[in-house]
């Protein structure tokens, strides 16, 4: 593909090794001047998949060219920030808008220009309405998260920002399945759509233990120390998204006294080969990697694979979790997920067919006895072998200087890693504790606080306490909402919507038998 060297730059200082699937069959569709229907999760690299093209073809600097709409807040967010990432040489000037964050704010931002506007349905409405986005100039329109925006309610919506669209234009959409009531949007406000699919491996993984940690950026290395401290892995395989932060976590695991290496694709064969011995042998316990330098891996031992960085394609999910639990051994997955990616956890929930069990991260008392737990079993195992008789003249030496308790102390304290070291971490700063959340409901539908409360209290497990902001627009209602309830909330939502509209056909149906 013939890209811009600024995006070529960005895409290899990004780490990126090759395109991902969705991205390799896409990508050259989109450049071509194709509609495209394509099927892919969140995480499998699709927001490349349409940005790459959409940076190659828009000219910064002058009115909106692309419009990208996004079921929630949180996925509007990630998608304007990775199109940033990649645009960042081009000077591209990307918005998201949302509810939540005051129009005002987004307002000013839009008059100074925006080149790419990334947004949830209903304050894109909003700023419609208002004169505030204007769409003479645009060339790309994304519907990304199709099938979630439409079990959302937002179809209203979305078929009125298409239709204030220009005719003449690109339109891309991506969803996680092409059902039937996706496949005609599609056909009602695209042309002749190319579809790309991209298949679905089997999943299987039944004797590997599934569960994540909620945490910010700053403090995964830290939450992911405390967690080796508390389980104990034999041989662990923790994955990172890209070459440099493979390289950077791995230098901050040695400097903590963890025996670590890496392994990714800027390594010669002989590289690889001296590091998988090591691995092998058991003189690396952690080894770092991405997924392309982890294939065709093959380690039994392996006890924990971590997510240090969740992954981008949900097949990837099943793939490196697949490295544990093998030849019968039972195996740990553990995933450290930031706040804001709770969404695409939420897609690799519904790929896998299973809820990953959320834990709290262990405290520091708890890490810190666990420790020292283990350190006494392996001194009593010891004891009991009785295989210590070399070391006898020198304790009987240190003894003859020093107190028998500080030189205990001080042995332990070399047996057990002094490098190992766990820091402190303040609850407040490791989870965001709400989240804002937006419904395609507003004063239009007959929606004030009350009755949205009413919903929250009746359909899931929050209290009204708990509930914060509100924010009742037209068409459309933001509410804040603890975040460990963000899934619960939205899939409550879902099943009333559903129920509603069964409730609205059979009224219907009766009707016209009625009228018969």
């Amino acid at each position: 593909m013939s890209l811009k060297p600024e995006l070529l730059r960005m895409i290899a200082k990004k780490g990126f090794e090759e395109p991902s699937p969705i991205q390799e069959q896409a990508i050259p569709l989109a450049l071509a001047g194709y509609d495209l229907m394509g099927q892919a999760q969140t995480g499998t690299g699709k927001t490349a998949a349409f940005g790459i093209p959409i940076l190659q073809n828009i000219i910064a600097g002058q009115h909106c060219q692309a419009l990208v709409v996004c079921p929630t807040r949180e996925l509007a967010v990630q998608v304007a920030g990775e199109i940033s990432s990649l645009g960042r040489l081009l000077n591209v000037r990307i918005l998201p808008v949302y509810g939540g964050q005051s129009i005002d704010i987004q307002i000013r931002a839009l008059r100074r220009g925006i080149d790419i506007i990334v947004g949830t349905p209903g304050r894109l409405l909003d700023h419609l309405n208002r004169g505030t986005i204007i769409l003479d100039d645009l060339h790309y329109v994304v519907l990304d998260e199709a099938d979630e925006m439409l079990d959302m309610g937002f179809l209203p919506d979305i078929q009125k920002i298409l239709s204030l669209c220009p005719g003449q234009r690109q339109t891309f959409l991506f969803s996680a399945t092409l059902g039937e009531d996706v496949r005609r949007l599609g056909s009602e406000f695209m042309q002749d759509p190319q579809i790309v699919e991209i298949e679905t491996p089997e999943l299987t993984v039944p004797l590997t233990e599934q569960h994540y940690y909620e945490v910010k950026r700053k403090h995964k290395l830290e939450a992911m120390c405390r967690i080796m401290a508390v389980e104990q892995p034999v041989v662990s395989l923790v994955f990172c998204r890209t070459k440099k932060g493979v390289d950077q976590l791995t230098r901050r695991l040695e400097r903590k006294g963890y025996a670590a290496d890496n392994l990714h694709g800027d390594m010669s064969q002989r590289e690889r080969d001296f590091v998988m011995e090591r691995f092998r042998r058991g003189n690396v316990k952690i080894l770092v990697a991405t997924d392309l330098a982890a294939r065709g891996l093959d380690v039994e031992e392996v006890s924990h694979v971590f997510n240090y960085d969740i992954p981008e394609d949900p097949d990837g999910y099943v793939h490196r979790i697949g490295r544990t639990g093998r030849a019968g051994r039972t195996g740990t997955a553990v995933t450290l997920v930031e706040p804001d990616q709770k969404h695409q956890l939420h897609i690799i929930e519904r790929h896998i067919g299973k809820k990953i069990q959320r834990r709290v991260l262990p405290s520091l008392n708890h890490t810190v006895e666990n420790r020292q737990d283990k350190l006494l079993e392996q001194v009593n195992q010891v004891i009991a072998r009785g295989n210590y008789d070399i070391y006898e003249p020198l304790a009987l030496r240190l003894l003859d200087h020093n107190d028998a308790v500080q030189v205990l102390a001080a042995a332990l304290k070399i047996v057990d890693g002094e490098g190992q070291e766990i820091e402190v971490l303040d609850p407040d700063n490791i989870l965001e504790d709400t989240a804002h959340v937006e419904l395609p409901l507003g004063k239009q539908q007959g929606l004030y606080p009350r009755r949205l409360v009413e919903f929250i209290t009746n359909y899931t497990s929050i209290q009204a306490r708990q509930v914060g902001d509100i924010e009742i627009h037209g068409n459309s209602s933001y509410v804040e909402i603890p975040m460990a309830c963000v899934d619960e909330f939205y899939d409550a939502f879902i099943r009333y919507e559903k129920g509603r509209r069964r409730g609205a056909r059979s009224k219907q149906h009766s009707r016209k038998q009625q009228a018969n």
